[in-house]
């Protein structure tokens, strides 16, 4: 075999290899392709999302082998991560959410606001929300959405949307999470098909969480076909890990 061929070869082998390797145990890209996370997450974002943080399933292998059952290395979730899991209802499905409620716990929103294990979340009314129409298509009229500072008992913050009042989840039946299952939750309360919704989502297994949303990497504009021009620099390298208060109560599961 010609040596410059063979070399060629070998590079693009250890190329392939170090890329799965990434893929595989350290990190793996996503983009967004909906509006259920604002506004953490916009259409058009893309996303590193580790593998390390909770340990690995087969859902962590390319085309996920059913090679084992449940975790290697396992490492639970914090409530407020913002998670890649795979649809228990159609594990082919890639779904992005926030943990809100963790084994055992019981979850329920009254008028809009989340209850867990029957305690109020702390809500603070800061600045609309001013962007793409968040009820509706990305592309749609700027306009003015009601925003929260939602703070969870391990001092976890974040901001959700409001679309619209009494929206059709802002009251539910409460839920009890299953043991080795997690509620997850979007951030656009009024636009996010999430485990309050049992036939659609419902409680998410362990095994099904592929890993923690770290970094936006990337960000362009919904329709943009340049990645220059088109691109959200300002989103560019914006760190995705929990932000906690001085708050640090977490009890759950009574």
């Amino acid at each position: 075999m010609d040596k410059r061929l063979a070399g060629f070869l070998s590079k693009t082998v250890t190329t392939l290899f170090v890329a799965l390797f990434i893929r595989t145990f350290l990190f793996q890209p996503f983009n967004i392709p909906s509006g259920s996370m604002k506004p953490t997450l916009l259409v058009g974002d893309y996303v590193l999302v580790s593998k390390l943080s909770y340990g690995y399933t087969h859902y962590s292998i390319p085309f996920s082998p059913r090679l084992f059952s449940g975790r290697i290395f396992a490492t639970p979730p914090e409530r407020g991560d913002v998670v890649v899991f795979r649809l228990p209802k159609d594990d082919t499905t890639d779904y992005v959410k926030r943990v809100i409620g963790l084994p055992g716990d019981r979850i329920q929103m009254k008028e809009g606001v989340l209850h867990i294990n029957g305690v109020p979340v702390k809500q603070e009314r800061i600045e609309d929300f001013v962007g793409g129409e968040p009820c509706g298509e990305e592309l749609g009229a700027n306009v003015r959405t009601k925003q929260w500072k939602e703070t969870l008992p391990n001092g976890v913050s974040y901001r959700t949307l409001d679309c619209v009042p009494n929206g059709f989840y802002d009251n539910t039946n409460p839920y009890r999470v299953p043991q080795g299952h997690y509620f997850l939750m979007g951030d656009n309360r009024d636009n996010s098909t999430d485990s309050r919704v049992l036939s659609a989502v419902g409680y998410v297994p362990f095994e099904n969480l592929i890993g923690r949303v770290e970094v936006i990497h990337y960000s362009r504009y919904p329709g943009s076909t340049d990645l220059f021009t088109g691109a959200r620099w300002d989103r560019m390298l914006t760190s995705l890990r929990p932000h906690r208060s001085d708050a640090s109560d977490d009890g759950h599961g009574s």
